[in-house]
């Protein structure tokens, strides 16, 4: 069976999320996977409470549905994606 890839939003940066296992919370994840890439310096400069920022505006996307940052997220590949940030 092939994974799904949903389309990139335009003017997004899209985070690849591969788990071993299920996480508890989406934004505590992220905020790590934020400091770990290194393609958006503006996206590693990014703190807690500008990410709380983020999901209140609705500009992180699973899916193409807002996300919540107490979400959990299940083993496997997640796509996660940024609006405002991208080229």
């Amino acid at each position: 069976m092939e994974n799904f890839v949903p389309p990139k939003p335009a003017n997004s940066f899209r985070i690849v999320l591969d788990l071993h296992q299920p996480q508890k919370r989406l934004d505590t994840v992220l905020l790590q996977e934020f400091k770990k890439q290194s393609e958006d310096l503006k996206l590693k400069e990014v703190s807690r409470s500008q990410l709380k920022e983020l999901f209140g505006q609705g500009k992180i996307l699973i899916k193409g549905q807002r996300a919540n940052p107490s979400s959990g997220l299940a083993k496997g590949i997640t796509y996660v994606d940024i609006l405002g940030f991208g080229k």
